[in-house]
This record gives C-alpha cells, sequence and structure tokens, in this order.
C-alpha cells in the first residue's frame, strides 16, 4: 500500500521520497485525496472557525 502526501511548497502531490515532512500534507492512502488536500484543510478551518463549542474570547476576570 503506498502513502502520498501533498507538498506545499511545490504544489503537487509526492510519494514517500518527497520534499521534507515540513513541507508536506498527509499522509493520505490515494493520490486523488492528496490532491485535494487544501481544499480539505480549508473545509476543516472553516468547520472549526464555525463550530458553536468553541469559544476563544477572553475570560473576564
Amino acid at each position: 500500500m503506498s502513502d502520498f502526501w501533498y507538498c506545499v511548497k511545490h504544489h503537487r502531490v509526492e510519494g514517500p521520497d518527497g520534499c521534507p515532512p515540513i513541507d508536506r500534507l498527509g499522509p493520505y492512502p490515494t493520490q486523488a485525496e492528496a490532491e485535494r488536500a487544501l481544499e480539505k484543510a480549508q473545509e476543516r478551518n472553516e468547520e472549526w472557525d464555525n463550530d458553536p463549542q468553541w469559544n476563544d474570547t477572553e475570560l473576564e476576570d
């Protein structure tokens, strides 16, 4: 089974011998999922930003 990563430096999908981990998102089980890495990250950010359980206002004394 091969894993795939999305390289944020080169904007492409790579295999295990790609760029260093700091420049990659993943691993993903398929190339298609790795190709959607940035979309998926944006979707998750929006979900977290709109999560009613999250409260990022400062506590008052």
